[in-house]
């Protein structure tokens, strides 16, 4: 049963990563990845924006019972997306020059938020 769970989870959040991509295509992003994994983890989308190489993070909340979307990428997630994100640039060396930023996409029903620079990596 929870396998179950965690597989219709997976699911609704590929829909709404969908949904994120087409979203930040619209605002002029060039999405370069969706799901990007490695055994550090996942990182939900990464783009350009212009001159900046874009790490995001998608968050969908059918409910504010548990928070906004927003609030949902603590500093422990913040710190697993940046060292996915550290990974992916020792991957894509050409692209390691490029000033990085980390964006939070919020999604509550019909509702997207976008955070850019929701967060620092330090380097």
């Amino acid at each position: 049963m929870e396998s179950r769970i965690k597989l219709n989870r997976r699911k609704i959040g590929a829909v709404y990563e969908i949904q994120a991509a087409a979203y930040l295509k619209r605002k002029g992003y060039q999405i370069l990845e969706q799901n990007f994994r490695c055994r550090q983890g996942e990182i939900d989308l990464i783009a350009r924006d212009g001159g900046y190489l874009v790490f995001i993070e998608v968050k969908y909340r059918s409910s504010l019972k548990d928070g906004a979307p927003l609030e949902a990428v603590d500093r422990r997630k913040q710190r697993k997306v940046i060292r996915v994100a550290e990974y992916y640039l020792c991957m894509h060396p050409e692209q390691a020059d490029l000033p990085c930023r980390f964006d939070v996409i919020g999604m509550e029903d019909c509702r997207i938020r976008l955070l850019r620079n929701a967060f620092e990596c330090g380097r």
